[in-house]
């Protein structure tokens, strides 16, 4: 298929993407928190004293309420609470996109590969895949934070793509093993293109668009799994996330004393889920033209 055939798909899915209203509200959400995370790298900036790690007010030992100094409020030794909520936002970004990126590549090389090349290479990448796809991301995640401690931010990154391919790859396999059989891949082999060529140049094309809707639902469960493993106290504490965030009110006994504190991070962590997977919904109604006349019905 030529590059002009992708750019018209291209630009024909974007209109109908662009027009749907919950891809129009995702994108609304996602530029917002888009920009508290470019100014997570400008507040500190301003003064040291709203360094979301380091900076503290002097003039204040205790948990304060939002002031003109401090919108949000102080935490309990004096750190500002907008500029840690706005550096959540960049490690929320940095966890999920990363994250989601990575198990995305694994998912979709591996289901390629196992569809497209069948019998026993299909039997083994399948097997491997189920074996991880039972396991409970965020129990193992636990089990292996209890035996070696609190992780770096990159490590929880790594973990939770090496757990996340496996559903990934069973639906990419599965397209890969509709598009072997299509006349374009057989003119492709009777033409004498390797099958690497045929999985990165020909079949891959066709199922990147499944790939990049799975991923907005990637990066959702990324961002939750990651405040609930900071929140239980096995994040990486030299990073300010959402989830950090709820562990420090609650290990300072604020929970019920500074709702100032408690639930900007929870609606935060709520807001951008709920924005990948509005972002995701839109994408499905654009690979999925039977959703499209569903809505048009009504």
């Amino acid at each position: 298929m030529s590059k002009n055939h992708y750019l018209a798909r291209f630009q024909k899915g974007w209109q109908i993407f662009i027009l749907n209203p919950l891809g129009k509200t995702g994108i609304i959400l996602l530029i917002v928190f888009m920009l508290m995370a470019a100014s997570s790298f400008f507040i500190p900036l301003l003064d040291p004293m709203y360094d979301p790690m380091t900076g503290i007010d002097p003039l204040i030992k205790e948990s304060t309420g939002p002031s003109f100094h401090h919108w949000l409020g102080t935490d309990n030794v004096g750190r500002d609470l907008f500029a840690q909520l706005m550096e959540g936002a960049k490690v929320a970004f940095i966890v999920g996109l990363a994250s989601a990126f990575i198990s995305i590549v694994l998912g979709t090389t591996i289901g390629m590969i196992s569809g497209y090349a069948g019998g026993i290479t299909d039997r083994i990448l399948m097997r491997f895949a189920d074996i991880i796809m039972i396991m409970p991301s965020l129990v193992v995640l636990l089990i292996l934070a209890s035996l070696f401690g609190q992780f770096n931010i990159w490590i929880i990154v790594f973990i939770i793509a090496i757990m996340r391919w496996p559903a990934v790859s069973r639906v990419i396999r599965s397209q890969a093993l509709s598009l072997k059989s299509r006349p374009f891949i057989e003119a492709s082999k009777v033409a004498g293109a390797s099958d690497i060529r045929i999985i990165f140049r020909h079949i891959m094309p066709n199922v990147l668009p499944l790939a990049f809707l799975y991923m907005t639902f990637r990066v959702t469960s990324a961002i939750l799994v990651e405040a609930a493993l900071s929140f239980l106290g096995f994040g990486d504490p030299s990073q300010v996330s959402w989830g950090m965030m709820l562990q420090w009110v609650w290990k300072s006994g604020h929970m019920f004393q500074a709702p100032y504190w408690l639930i900007p991070p929870g609606i935060c962590i709520s807001l951008l889920t709920l924005s990948f997977y509005l972002l995701g919904r839109a994408m499905d109604e654009v690979l999925d033209p039977r959703l499209r006349k569903e809505e048009e019905r009504k």
